[in-house]
Protein backbone atom coordinates (compact mmCIF):
# COMPACT_ATOMS: atom_id res chain seq x y z
CA UNK A 1 0.00 0.00 0.00
CA UNK A 2 2.78 2.14 0.27
CA UNK A 3 3.83 2.26 -2.95
CA UNK A 4 0.86 3.77 -3.98
CA UNK A 5 0.67 6.35 -1.45
CA UNK A 6 3.72 7.05 -3.08
CA UNK A 7 2.44 6.96 -6.46
CA UNK A 8 -0.27 9.11 -5.54
CA UNK A 9 2.15 11.66 -4.14
CA UNK A 10 4.51 11.73 -7.12
CA UNK A 11 1.43 12.52 -9.41
CA UNK A 12 0.49 14.74 -7.50
CA UNK A 13 3.55 16.84 -6.68
CA UNK A 14 3.90 16.84 -10.88
CA UNK A 15 0.32 18.23 -10.78
CA UNK A 16 1.10 21.19 -8.86
CA UNK A 17 4.61 21.78 -10.56
CA UNK A 18 2.36 21.79 -14.10
CA UNK A 19 -0.25 23.57 -12.59
CA UNK A 20 2.57 26.74 -11.61
CA UNK A 21 4.33 26.16 -15.34
CA UNK A 22 0.82 26.80 -16.99
CA UNK A 23 -0.10 29.80 -14.75
CA UNK A 24 3.12 31.10 -15.78
CA UNK A 25 2.91 30.12 -19.39
CA UNK A 26 -1.04 32.33 -19.44
CA UNK A 27 0.65 35.00 -17.49
CA UNK A 28 3.60 35.30 -19.89
CA UNK A 29 0.76 35.09 -22.94
CA UNK A 30 -0.98 37.55 -21.47
CA UNK A 31 1.80 40.35 -21.20
CA UNK A 32 2.88 39.34 -25.01
CA UNK A 33 2.62 42.86 -26.00
CA UNK A 34 3.51 44.44 -22.82
CA UNK A 35 6.90 47.09 -23.49
CA UNK A 36 9.71 45.74 -21.29
CA UNK A 37 8.11 41.96 -20.27
CA UNK A 38 10.55 39.35 -19.66
CA UNK A 39 9.83 35.92 -19.92
CA UNK A 40 8.97 33.95 -16.81
CA UNK A 41 10.11 30.13 -16.36
CA UNK A 42 10.22 27.73 -13.08
CA UNK A 43 12.86 25.39 -13.28
CA UNK A 44 11.38 21.83 -11.82
CA UNK A 45 14.14 20.08 -9.31
CA UNK A 46 13.91 16.46 -8.74
CA UNK A 47 13.14 14.90 -4.97
CA UNK A 48 14.39 11.76 -2.82
CA UNK A 49 11.16 10.02 -2.78
CA UNK A 50 12.18 8.42 0.96
CA UNK A 51 12.59 12.04 2.56
CA UNK A 52 9.75 13.81 0.57
CA UNK A 53 7.17 11.73 1.54
CA UNK A 54 6.91 10.25 -1.98
CA UNK A 55 6.60 13.36 -3.93
CA UNK A 56 8.71 13.44 -6.93
CA UNK A 57 9.11 17.02 -8.00
CA UNK A 58 9.22 20.64 -6.53
CA UNK A 59 9.00 23.58 -8.28
CA UNK A 60 11.99 25.83 -8.00
CA UNK A 61 12.78 29.58 -8.01
CA UNK A 62 11.07 31.59 -10.45
CA UNK A 63 13.36 32.77 -13.26
CA UNK A 64 13.58 35.95 -15.98
CA UNK A 65 14.68 35.97 -19.40
CA UNK A 66 18.22 37.51 -18.87
CA UNK A 67 19.17 38.24 -22.78
CA UNK A 68 18.51 41.80 -24.29
CA UNK A 69 14.51 42.78 -25.35
CA UNK A 70 13.53 43.47 -28.56
CA UNK A 71 13.62 47.42 -29.82
CA UNK A 72 11.00 48.37 -31.52
CA UNK A 73 10.90 51.39 -33.31
CA UNK A 74 7.58 53.38 -33.18
CA UNK A 75 7.91 57.20 -32.88
CA UNK A 76 4.45 57.35 -32.04
CA UNK A 77 4.45 55.26 -28.85
CA UNK A 78 4.38 56.64 -25.45
CA UNK A 79 7.14 55.05 -24.25
CA UNK A 80 9.42 55.60 -27.36
CA UNK A 81 13.01 57.41 -26.79
CA UNK A 82 14.46 60.04 -28.61
CA UNK A 83 15.21 58.19 -31.91
CA UNK A 84 11.42 56.30 -31.76
CA UNK A 85 12.58 53.35 -30.09
CA UNK A 86 11.76 51.23 -27.29
CA UNK A 87 12.65 47.87 -25.56
CA UNK A 88 9.49 44.77 -26.53
CA UNK A 89 8.60 41.89 -24.60
CA UNK A 90 10.31 38.71 -24.25
CA UNK A 91 7.10 36.18 -25.61
CA UNK A 92 7.79 34.39 -28.30
CA UNK A 93 3.74 33.21 -29.16
CA UNK A 94 4.64 29.73 -30.44
CA UNK A 95 7.18 28.77 -27.50
CA UNK A 96 4.81 30.27 -25.35
CA UNK A 97 1.72 27.66 -26.75
CA UNK A 98 3.63 25.18 -27.02
CA UNK A 99 4.87 25.02 -23.38
CA UNK A 100 1.14 25.46 -21.91
CA UNK A 101 0.36 22.55 -24.58
CA UNK A 102 3.07 20.74 -22.95
CA UNK A 103 2.32 21.51 -19.29
CA UNK A 104 -1.29 20.68 -20.02
CA UNK A 105 -0.68 17.33 -21.59
CA UNK A 106 1.61 16.21 -18.79
CA UNK A 107 -1.47 17.62 -16.17
CA UNK A 108 -3.34 15.38 -17.49
CA UNK A 109 -0.77 12.44 -17.50
CA UNK A 110 0.10 12.92 -13.74
CA UNK A 111 -4.05 13.26 -13.29
CA UNK A 112 -4.39 9.63 -15.04
CA UNK A 113 -1.64 8.04 -12.85
CA UNK A 114 -3.56 9.48 -9.74
CA UNK A 115 -7.14 7.63 -10.70
CA UNK A 116 -4.91 4.70 -11.45
CA UNK A 117 -3.18 4.76 -7.96
CA UNK A 118 -6.76 5.53 -7.15
CA UNK A 119 -8.12 2.43 -8.38
CA UNK A 120 -5.44 -0.07 -8.07
CA UNK A 121 -5.92 1.12 -3.58
CA UNK A 122 -9.97 0.58 -4.16
CA UNK A 123 -9.65 -2.46 -6.07
CA UNK A 124 -6.83 -3.45 -3.25
CA UNK A 125 -9.63 -2.86 -0.31
CA UNK A 126 -12.22 -4.74 -1.98
CA UNK A 127 -9.85 -7.82 -2.47
CA UNK A 128 -9.30 -7.08 1.69
CA UNK A 129 -12.55 -6.71 2.80
CA UNK A 130 -13.57 -10.26 1.26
Amino acid sequence: MSDLVQAMAASASGMQAQSARLRLSAENLANADTPGYRRKTVPFEALDPERAAGAAVRIGRLRLFQGDLPVIHDPSHPLADDQGEYEGSSIDLMTEIADSREAQRSYEANLKLLEQARQMSRGLLDLLRR
